[in-house]
């Protein structure tokens, strides 16, 4: 009796990783464990035949030169966390590497010695010759977040949805870690997100998600296989739609 594969739900998509993810239990910087258990939740969907990119914020290496950055020029500090997030891609894509999946690390401002300046046909070339992307130094600008990036590139490439990967399992009525009666969202209109104020992506990032009709996934990715699920459509987060 041949077993039948379940089928994903999405072609390719942008998954958005926050620094802070990857602390696991540390205080900042970079949990081995935490890398490793993700990487292999990445492999699993790349294996399905999704093609996968991915933005990593640099929150969890900013953290810990935070104090030293207080009352600094916001352009500058900007610039230190899109190195922080050079750093985070340049270490998830090793990761990657590290168990015979081929990864590339694209950056938004030249740093050609450590990383290939981002092209968007190059890009697309590797998507679909299965490698698995990761976009750093979000938009190359200050003043922008990683979300804005993960957004801008989500469009650019194509993708079918956004997967914003958190440590919270959707979107909720209300904070749950505050109010137990807080129930969870499985689908929302960006319009009704707008009006609850319910605070999914930055309003940059939100309102170009909501021009360009690209779905945002909110889920955890703290949850053992739920980014397998998301991408095989199972009822794991909050989808947000145009």
């Amino acid at each position: 009796m041949t077993e039948t594969v379940a089928k994903p739900a999405y072609s390719r998509i942008l998954l958005k990783l926050s620094g802070e993810v990857l602390m696991g239990d540390d205080a900042f910087g970079i949990n081995r464990d935490t890398i490793d258990r993700m990487v292999d939740e990445i492999i699993a969907v790349s294996a399905l035949g999704v093609e996968l990119a991915i933005v990593i914020g640099g929150g969890n290496i900013f953290r810990g030169v935070a104090g030293g950055a207080a009352g600094m020029d916001r352009a500058t500090a900007d610039y230190m966390g899109m190195l922080a997030t050079v750093m985070n891609s340049l270490a998830l894509a090793e990761a990657i590497s590290r168990k015979n999946v081929p990864a590339r690390v694209m950056s938004a401002i030249s740093i050609d010695q450590v990383a290939e300046p981002y092209v968007r046909p190059k890009a697309l070339q590797y998507l679909e010759e299965g490698k698995v992307v990761v976009f750093a130094a979000g938009t190359g600008n200050p003043f922008f977040t990683t979300d804005t990036a993960a957004a801008l590139r989500g469009a650019e490439i194509g993708a079918q949805v956004v997967l914003k990967a958190t440590k919270v399992d959707g979107v909720y009525s209300a904070d749950p870690m505050k109010d137990p009666t807080a129930t969870r969202y499985s689908r929302i209109s960006f319009d009704e997100a707008m009006v609850k104020n319910l605070g999914i992506m930055d309003a940059t990032a939100f309102a170009l998600c909501r021009d360009q009709k690209l779905p945002i996934k909110v889920f955890s990715i703290i949850k053992p296989g739920a980014l397998q699920r998301v991408v095989l459509g199972e009822d794991e987060g909050t989808l947000v739609y145009a």
